[in-house]
């Protein structure tokens, strides 16, 4: 009878293990799956944005207060955000190639595609740089092979602190020089613009508050007009 039950518990314990197994396998595989947004209203074009929480607007009050919002509203754009919390050309990504945002991206085939990627591959930089410098040249490559007729502006990668560690200037300078490849629009600079003002920063003191991403959008702004956009 001992027997039995030690069997049965095992059996039982085996099973359980199993069906853990299985949820975080979907869950993974669905866990940064973007919810495909419908672009917004709009008759200029359509301007897509590949980019992580800074992006998708984090932190803000409302998705209309986010910096990508304010400026396709002030151009009369139709904004297609499909950006996800946590992202980066190699952290916390779960698939390369079909389903991902760049294949998301070029689907929509938009007119111009903004790149704001690169602040979370930080924390995977001290397992995986050379991944992360291959990947940004990659997904570049591939969106602008298959978008060429889309305008690309790519933005330094956003950061977050006042300290900066080393791979921070590091993955600045490959997504720069990614956009060199392809002939992108650079601005430069991103980095550093809620730099020195906590209180430009959400409760979670991660993510910019609706000041700070003002504050993005205006500096965003003065950096398109430059480009002529």
């Amino acid at each position: 009878m001992h027997k039995r039950r030690l069997l049965l518990a095992s059996l039982v314990g085996a099973l359980i293990v199993a069906l853990i197994g299985v949820i975080v396998v979907l869950g993974g595989s669905s866990r940064h799956s973007a919810i495909v947004p419908a672009p917004s209203a709009g008759v200029g074009p359509l301007v897509a944005f590949y980019g992580d929480s800074y992006t998708l607007g984090t932190g803000a009050s409302d998705d209309a207060r986010r910096w990508s919002t304010q400026i396709s509203r002030d151009r009369g754009w139709q904004e297609f955000n499909p950006s996800v919390n946590g992202l980066g050309f190699i952290n916390n990504r779960d698939r390369f190639g079909a389903g991902d945002l760049p294949d998301l991206i070029i689907t929509a085939k938009p007119d111009i595609v903004f790149v704001t990627m690169g602040l979370n591959d930080n924390f995977s930089y001290d397992f995986a740089a050379q991944d992360i410098k291959a990947q940004i040249s990659d997904d570049l490559s591939r969106l602008s092979a298959a978008l060429p007729d889309a305008r690309f502006v790519v933005v330094e990668p956003f950061w977050y602190t006042d300290e900066r560690p080393r791979s921070v200037e590091v993955i600045i300078s490959w997504v720069q020089s990614a956009a060199t490849a392809i002939g992108a629009d650079y601005i430069a600079g991103a980095s550093r613009w809620i730099e020195g003002h906590p209180e430009w920063m959400a409760a979670d003191g991660l993510h910019p508050n609706d000041d700070g991403y003002l504050e993005m959008a205006r500096r965003m702004d003065l950096e398109l007009e430059a480009l002529g956009l």
